[in-house]
């Protein structure tokens, strides 16, 4: 899994491609998600738009994530779902905890 990140504003988006999957994409994204709650960010949006693939243990690091932004005081928002991730999160009921953009605009204006 590969990652970059920008800021815009005091919003960090974190632009996410590849699989996330146990032992690959799993701990990468928990490393990062840390990493940016070390810096002092506090509002994170996850673009997951080049996300070809994600297992069970990426769905519980999603989850993981979002507790952790919470419990800090954050917010972690989603960007750009694929259909294939929209659609595992909708059967395992998850989608109702994000929320979750088609349009990094509408994802930005929604953090004000």
């Amino acid at each position: 899994m590969k990652c970059e990140q920008k800021d815009v504003g005091d919003v960090t988006i974190i632009s996410l491609s590849g699989k996330i999957t146990i032992g690959e994409g799993d701990e990468a994204l928990r490393n990062i998600i840390t990493e940016v709650l070390d810096r002092g960010k506090r509002k994170l949006l996850l673009n997951l738009e080049n996300v070809k693939y994600m297992d069970s243990a990426g769905i519980g690091e999603l989850i993981r994530c979002y507790t952790t932004v919470t419990n800090k005081g954050g917010k972690l928002k989603l960007l750009k779902l694929t259909k294939k991730i929209k659609d595992l999160l909708t059967i395992t009921k998850l989608i109702s905890i994000f929320e979750d953009f088609a349009q990094e605009e509408e994802a930005l204006k929604s953090f004000s």
